[in-house]
């Protein structure tokens, strides 16, 4: 895997990001050496972002947007996840806190995360 290095430092994060740029355009044959030379890349790559660009967790109602639109679900289908329109309208305002009933079915039925839905977040007035 030609001239292949550690990422330590921002120019060698740029220059991982030009190398690999080429492969998003045309996509190397599985098991190439390419392939393997993409792969390499984009762990190192990931590597660098998780420790010098960390992402916040997300509260849980983002979470819950996320999927949805992941999943291409509508704000009915948390509706009839719930079986109510008017709490799944509380919800995604932060008008009303998530029950641990309705964290449950969420991780069940949609496959959201369970850390990710009892983590603490802000309701009340504010969206």
């Amino acid at each position: 895997m030609d001239n292949i290095r550690p990422i330590r430092t921002e120019a060698d994060y740029e220059w991982a990001l030009a190398e690999v740029a080429p492969y998003f355009d045309r996509e190397p044959e599985p098991g190439s050496p390419e392939s393997d030379r993409f792969l390499v890349l984009v762990d190192l790559i990931s590597a660098y972002e998780e420790k010098h660009y960390p992402m916040p967790d997300p509260d849980p109602i983002d979470m819950i947007r996320h999927v949805m639109e992941q999943k291409g679900y509508a704000q009915k289908d948390f509706a009839d996840l719930l079986g109510s329109k008017s709490r799944a309208s509380e919800i995604l305002k932060r008008k009303r806190p998530l029950t641990m009933n309705q964290a449950y079915k969420l991780n069940r039925e949609w496959g959201v995360p369970a850390e990710a839905l009892i983590r603490p977040y802000h309701t009340g007035d504010a969206a």
